[in-house]
């Protein structure tokens, strides 16, 4: 799933790339992708990209003086920019894996697309972003945060570090990939329990979450979209590694599976060497 770094990634390429140019139109291949239908699609033709931004992993693409395309690319969503297309025709719907395509004045524009038989990709058009549902429950950004108010909103959840970042209305932007990443630089646990979390430890989090999330950016801003994921697993200590050595002290990479996901971590770096035991259930190892 494309998480903070790759959807700043996105954005600044869309400021440098789209912005200025007029909209030639909006197409709709994936009526279910499009979320909502007041103003309709076709209200954005002629309207002038003005800017691009992020809610958390929200893509925001401001249209006109006041509409905003916001999208939220899910696990297996993306975004495909083209210096033209095949064929001026508009899309029909059920178009394979695209969803949405924009069509920009110098022939250029996008496909926002997703692949595999669960579709979660999710569009609004609106003229807040505050209308959408998800970016209404957002806490505050990842890279916006105080130490202080990183502390107060981690305590203020009681449960497993891990499930905790990835809490989008605690922090957002943070996901799985990353907190893998946050929590293995902090050599914490992905079930440490947040009420037994010292303040020595919370200082090493929060510094390993501006570490991990500043330097993903940096790696991301500048590339094409179309290198963004592998930008993205290049830069992973932990992250879908398992039975890599860790980088850091060579023990090999773990993991943990769960029903619709899983963690990765390494044991001499986090657990005191102890593995943890591979099932939702098990007793956890703090």
């Amino acid at each position: 799933m494309p998480e903070l770094p790759e959807v700043e990634a996105l954005a600044a390429y869309l400021r440098e790339r789209a912005v200025g140019h007029t909209v030639q139109r909006l197409e709709v291949s994936s009526f279910s992708a499009l979320k909502t239908y007041d103003p309709p699609a076709s209200a954005v033709a002629g309207m002038t990209v003005r800017d691009a931004g992020r809610h958390g992993k929200f893509l925001d693409i401001g249209l006109g003086d006041d509409l905003h395309l916001v999208v939220h690319l899910a696990r297996a969503g993306w975004l495909h920019y083209r210096d033209s297309f095949k064929s001026p025709a508009p899309l029909k719907p059920g178009s394979g894996p695209i969803a949405l395509r924009l069509r920009l004045d110098d022939g250029s524009g996008f496909d926002l697309t997703e692949a595999g038989t669960q579709k979660s990709l999710a569009a609004y058009l609106v003229r807040d972003p505050a209308e959408v549902p998800g970016v209404a429950r957002l806490g505050p950004d990842a890279l916006a945060v105080s130490e202080q108010e990183f502390a107060e909103r981690i305590r203020s959840r009681n449960g497993q570090i891990k499930g905790v970042l990835t809490d989008q209305e605690v922090l957002a932007g943070i996901g799985n990939a990353y907190s893998d990443e946050i929590l293995h630089v902090a050599k914490m646990s992905p079930f440490a329990l947040t009420a037994k979390i010292t303040d020595e430890q919370m200082n090493a989090l929060y510094s390993a979450m501006r570490e991990v999330e500043t330097d993903a950016v940096a790696r991301s801003v500048g590339q094409k979209a179309a290198e963004l994921k592998g930008e993205k697993r290049a830069g992973m200590r932990v992250h879908a590694r398992t039975g890599l050595p860790c980088p850091v002290c060579g023990d090999t990479v773990r993991e943990v599976s769960f029903a619709d996901k899983s963690l990765q971590y390494c044991a001499t770096c986090q657990t005191g060497g102890k593995p943890l035991a591979d099932r939702r259930l098990s007793k956890l190892i703090r």
